[in-house]
């Protein structure tokens, strides 16, 4: 038998505590009815959701006390998510305890329907919540910097782990923002090469007519200015890995000594004679459509055959399922490090937006994002109106069912579809991931379809 879930209802009215203890008789509901009992019960307890009336003694008729105690819990318990209860004449002490960081507030008289909706969405966004984290730090450990909760990026941290201890030289193709010098890295990383310098260049940001002394170097009077022999970037990286990003704005020109070096690998640097042997792995990168170069004449066939030994198709944001939330989470406890602030999440609204939204600038557009939500931010909870995002929040909401069993449905195959692709298929794994028994987790197979 399954435990149920703690939630602590902080109220003083003796009637309403009989009614709401009743009326949650799905979870281990406990009663306290001041500040002291309620700190006492937190303590004792540890529960995930706690409803806090914020009239309470020595003065129901000030807020003061319930602002002191949703304060003193979250300082105890940061993760906890505190639904506030007031009266109707008491919206804007609601919303400073939204703002110091409870997940969200109702107003009396209480319909314990609405209610009950409300806090059985605190324990999913707090359960989620829990499996995010504890994906995220399995995963970060083999691929330092990447963060991958996502069926498609399970996949492709697998492919990196088997060429990284190669030298087959890799193509990483995908939309501007993907994070692929970040994967070219987490290659490096893993290599025998890896003590060893990981150079980058990146062919978009270098005119063309400097490009070529920027790689192979030159000797003294090459040119106007060559004063002293020069080494280039190819050779700075001998002995590591040197990844050429956005190959695919490298000039026509240019691309027969590329040829030339990667068929080789020896140099000659601008205005001289001497072949020079230079021993790298050669990782490239392009959000262009190599093909349709090719065939546009811009792009030497020979040389994209050559550097695409092994290619690599990596996903847009939009496209990785939760890695979205998941991503801005660990970005938000480094920016807030970074900045010194204290904040410790998101808003309900602010996540359903990170998740709806398509990401057109993907992993770099959500960062640059968070890193201005954390440095304009004045509360402890990031809201929607933070993250400075044009995206109707009426759509957002819309894309998150309100029936309580598609919510629960939802959230379960998205919790269990994850567990399964980090676990790869181990159902006794998958099972420990998500806290439940292996016959449970075979009867929600059945109950939504999922196969193994």
């Amino acid at each position: 038998m399954e435990t149920k879930k703690v939630l602590l209802i902080v109220e003083d009215d003796p009637g309403l505590q009989k009614q709401l203890k009743w009326s949650f008789d799905d979870y281990q509901t406990i009663i306290a009815g001041d500040r002291e009992e309620a700190i006492t019960a937190l303590r004792r307890f540890m529960p995930s959701v706690v409803t806090l009336d914020l009239g309470l003694p020595p003065d129901p008729t000030n807020a003061s006390e319930g602002l002191a105690t949703l304060k003193q819990i979250l300082q105890l318990a940061p993760e906890t998510k505190v639904i506030v209860v007031t009266g109707n004449d008491e919206r804007d002490n609601a919303i400073k305890a939204v703002a110091m960081g409870a997940y969200d507030f109702y107003q009396k008289p209480v319909d314990l329907d609405v209610l009950n909706l409300i806090i059985d969405r605190a324990f999913q966004l707090e359960q989620l919540q829990k499996e995010n984290l504890i994906l995220n730090k399995n995963i970060e450990e083999p691929l330092k910097g990447i963060i991958a909760t996502s069926e498609k990026m399970q996949e492709l941290s697998k492919m990196i782990e088997k060429i990284a201890p190669t030298d087959a030289t890799t193509l990483l193709l995908g939309e501007s923002g993907t994070g692929k010098e970040v994967l070219a890295k987490a290659i490096h990383n893993l290599s025998y090469r890896s003590k060893k310098p990981f150079i980058a260049v990146n062919c978009a940001a270098i005119p063309d007519n400097l490009l070529e002394s920027e790689l192979f170097g030159y000797e003294k009077g090459a040119f106007t200015g060559a004063t002293k022999q020069t080494k280039g970037k190819i050779e700075y990286a001998e002995g590591g890995t040197f990844f050429l990003d956005e190959i695919g704005d490298l000039p026509f020109s240019l691309q027969a000594k590329l040829l030339r070096f990667i068929q080789e690998r020896k140099i000659e640097r601008l205005g001289g004679r001497q072949e020079i042997p230079v021993d790298v792995r050669i990782i490239c990168a392009t959000h262009q459509n190599i093909q349709k170069q090719i065939d546009e004449g811009e792009f030497r066939e020979d040389l994209y055959y050559r550097i695409n030994e092994i290619s690599v198709d990596i996903p847009p944001l939009r496209e990785r399922d939760d890695d979205a939330i998941v991503i801005a989470t660990a970005l938000l406890k480094r920016f807030s490090d970074e900045n010194n602030k204290n904040i410790k999440g998101f808003s309900q609204q602010a996540a359903q937006l990170i998740e709806n939204y398509p990401w057109p600038g993907n992993i770099r557009q959500l960062e640059n994002k968070i890193k201005r939500a954390v440095i304009m931010a004045d509360d402890s909870i990031l809201t929607h109106e933070d993250l400075d995002l044009n995206l109707d929040d009426k759509s957002t909401e819309e894309e998150i069912p309100l029936n309580l069993k598609k919510v629960r449905e939802v959230a379960e195959t998205a919790a269990i579809k994850r567990a399964l692709a980090y676990s790869n298929n181990h159902v006794s794994n998958a099972a420990k991931l998500l806290g439940v028994t292996r016959p449970t987790l075979y009867s929600l197979f059945s109950k939504y379809g999922i196969e193994v």
